[in-house]
């Protein structure tokens, strides 16, 4: 499993979080909503130092991370961070690995 994040992705989470060279962006399950991959549940993410990373992607010296605790949700595939430029919000798309 990866994650795939675009040069905009990285744009926007440098511009709407304020991500920083050195600081951590941790994607994780969290419940309500849903996704493509489960009912009850939608992708979520926090600028939150790594417990136990099992994935991490680092461009610009970000970090890009995924929990153990919430390897699951992804079932195998890779996530693919992405921005709608019409409304400037993230889409993420999940492809089989």
């Amino acid at each position: 499993m990866k994650i795939i994040l675009s040069d905009e992705a990285l744009i926007w989470f440098k511009d709407e979080m304020e991500a920083r060279p050195g600081e951590y962006i941790k994607f994780f399950a969290r419940y309500g909503g849903s996704s493509p991959l489960h009912d009850g549940f939608s992708l979520g993410v926090t600028k939150e130092q790594p417990d136990e990373a099992v994935v991490e992607t680092i461009k610009e010296d970000i970090h890009f991370f995924i929990e153990r605790r919430d390897h699951w949700f992804f079932d195998e595939h890779d996530l693919h961070v992405n921005v709608d430029p019409k409304i400037n919000e993230l889409i993420y798309t999940y492809k089989k690995a």
